[in-house]
């Protein structure tokens, strides 16, 4: 018996070994510049990425990896000062005109004034599930951590710890959830100064320029996709597949709590409350979110 528990473990190892991908990997390893390859800089031991923003390009990368579920995330120092008309993003996403998302991005602005962090979902191709907040801290002073944990039953977005946003599967009720695609991590910092800061009324002053966004400790603990054949075996409640695990499958009572104090006190926009926006007609997930 003692020989049988031995190669439980064993095999257990090597099953998280295959499944899970880029856990404590380097930018070097893990990433490769997506656009504006001359504004991106790797720094220190491989940890410390910088991306930059100036009149002649902005800057972004993706994961080299491809994944379907797990959790994802990284420390991020957002651009300090007169960032108007700037985006910081981060987020997943699948390709193609059907394709999955799940977005981070941080709207910049006047000096003082604070970053609105701008959240959506897109499932084939359809996103306008948009919620932001800002923040309770300055997000330029110091690194803090942005976690996307994707998982069968909900994706959760995640703020030094903190639940900010959910959206659960409901599949059962018609409604798309991204459960299909494989997806690589993206980031970028670029121009978009038509809509991002007081809707296009506030622009780049690119007197203010570069404008730098970094990002350290990339981690990605997550199912790294083999085919058509992950969709299944990511999905699958084995003890590889940790956040198919029922504790992951809801936030817990003190989480909903910690939900709903940035819901009152943070949220500046709802998709779910602008009945003027659909007519009437919500979305029926809104209908349907138990928190």
């Amino acid at each position: 018996m003692a020989n049988l528990g031995a190669l439980f473990i064993v095999l257990a190892i090597c099953l998280i070994a295959i499944n899970l991908s880029l856990v404590g990997a380097t930018f070097p390893k893990s990433v490769f510049s997506d656009w504006g390859s001359q504004q991106m800089v790797i720094t220190g031991n491989g940890d410390d990425l910088q991306l930059t923003l100036n009149k002649l390009s902005g800057s972004g990368f993706q994961t080299k990896r491809q994944f379907l579920f797990g959790s994802i995330e990284m420390l991020i120092k957002l651009v300090p000062g007169n960032s108007a008309g700037t985006v910081t993003a981060y987020y997943l996403s699948s390709t193609g005109p059907r394709h999955d998302e799940i977005d981070f991005e941080f709207l910049g602005n006047l000096s003082g004034q604070p970053y609105t962090v701008h959240t959506n979902v897109f499932t084939q191709g359809v996103g306008n599930k948009e919620q932001q907040f800002h923040l309770w801290f300055d997000p330029t002073a110091d690194f803090h951590n942005y976690t996307i944990h994707w998982n069968p039953n909900q994706i959760v977005w995640f703020i030094d710890g903190l639940p900010i946003r959910v959206f659960r599967n409901y599949e059962s009720k018609g409604i798309a959830f991204p459960n299909q695609q494989r997806m690589r991590s993206y980031s970028s910092i670029w121009d978009a100064d038509n809509w991002a800061t007081q809707g296009g009324r506030v622009k780049i002053d690119w007197n203010s320029a570069p404008f730098i966004a970094r990002f350290r400790r990339f981690r990605a603990r997550a199912c790294k996709w083999n085919g058509p054949v992950s969709i299944s075996q990511c999905a699958s409640n084995s003890l590889a597949n940790w956040w198919t695990s029922p504790v992951y499958s809801k936030l817990s009572y003190s989480q909903i709590g910690q939900l709903m104090w940035i819901r009152n006190n943070y949220m500046i926009y709802n998709y779910c409350t602008d009945k003027m926006r659909f007519n009437g007609n919500l979305p029926l997930e809104c209908y349907l979110q138990q928190y």
